[in-house]
């Protein structure tokens, strides 16, 4: 994550308002901790819709360190929300997986009365990161390779032996599609502020068409285009970011996330979609070329149930926007654009009964 013009790379902007924090009290910790050699600098990172994320630079002129804080954020939220301890954890133990690269960890604190809320800190990997899935900064070759390498990725984080990296523990392996469906619909009543009728049926369709368990596999949660940070200089993948939502679940209902942009509109705002674009002339492979890679990669034979599971995401994608709106009116969500974004949630919601019903 470089602060500079080129393109996917992140605006690193200053601490915004409503995410100041006691810089003395964390440079104090930190310094603590082995980490801060000089004076400890602070700047925030534009863009994401959850955890604050902000970039710290210290040592000197000549021979800087940098590293990215991850926080929860103030204000109040929705129970098991924003688990950076889970991502601490997570991204710690992939430490040495093939395959799945991811900044090195340094310390998670889970005192509040240090800044505020948990937070930890990992190292900065240079990088960029693109939130648009049609990439248009791109040529049509790297946006193919890009895409594939979000496939590659994907498999690689699927076939990591989850006893051997330590996380028999961090999720139950069975009934994950199920406990995630009853989980989205208690999230979306608990910040909803008006009834969305796609958004009741989509909740009771799926919970009638619960797909069987397979072997379960470490879900990310929230692998798509944007969660990975890309080489500045080609287009490997440097590290996969963004892990609050990781558990041992459902491997499909990740790959199903990571194709949702083949279901929703491009050149809506606050809808990261390519459905309509020329996929060939924008060397973006099609969600089937996707799949069979994903099903090569791992050795898979044909998939069941895919339009239950791209409905599952886009259900739960409608009730986490509108936590975002609902943290929006707050006025505690970390991008300035959260307001728009979470108004979207009714157009996902419809999107994902609408494949529903074409499934049946």
């Amino acid at each position: 994550m470089a602060e500079n013009s080129q393109a996917g790379a992140p605006e690193i902007v200053a601490v915004r308002d409503a995410h100041r924090f006691d810089q003395n009290a964390l440079e104090q910790y930190l310094r603590a901790e082995g980490l801060v050699e000089g004076e400890l600098e602070i700047r925030q990172f534009q863009g994401g819709q959850s955890n604050p994320t902000y970039f710290l630079t210290t040592g000197s002129t000549d021979a800087p360190r940098h590293y990215v804080l991850r926080k929860q954020p103030p204000g109040k939220i929705l129970p098991s929300a924003h688990r950076i301890d889970r991502e601490y954890k997570v991204m710690s133990a992939l430490a040495d997986a093939p395959g799945v690269p991811v900044p090195r960890m340094h310390v998670h604190c889970e005192d509040a009365d240090i800044i505020g809320t948990p937070f930890y800190v990992m190292d900065y990997v240079p990088g960029r990161v693109f939130g648009d899935p049609a990439m248009p900064e791109l040529e049509a070759q790297e946006r193919g390779d890009i895409y594939r390498g979000l496939i590659d990725a994907l498999a690689a984080l699927h076939d990591v032996d989850v006893d051997a990296v330590g996380l028999s523990e961090f999720g139950r392996p069975n009934g994950y599609v199920e406990r995630q469906i009853k989980r989205w619909r208690g999230q979306y009543e608990a910040s909803a502020t008006e009834t969305d009728p796609n958004m009741d049926a989509l909740g009771q369709w799926l919970t009638d068409h619960i797909p069987e368990d397979t072997t379960p596999a470490i879900a990310h949660g929230d692998f798509r285009i944007g969660n990975l940070l890309i080489a500045p200089d080609s287009t490997d993948v440097s590290a996969v970011l963004d892990w609050e939502l990781a558990t041992i679940g459902h491997p499909l209902a990740d790959l199903a996330y990571a194709c949702m942009p083949y279901h929703l509109p491009h050149g809506v705002a606050g809808v990261r979609g390519i459905e309509g674009l020329d996929l060939a002339a924008h060397g973006i492979p099609t969600e089937a070329e996707q799949l069979e890679r994903y099903r090569q990669a791992r050795g898979l034979s044909p998939i069941d149930d895919w339009p239950v599971f791209v409905a599952f995401s886009l259900f739960r994608t409608a009730a986490i926007l509108q936590g975002v709106y609902a943290r929006a009116v707050q006025g505690n969500a970390s991008n300035s654009d959260a307001l728009n974004v979470g108004r979207r949630a009714g157009l996902i919601a419809e999107r994902g009964w609408a494949v529903a019903r074409a499934h049946d």
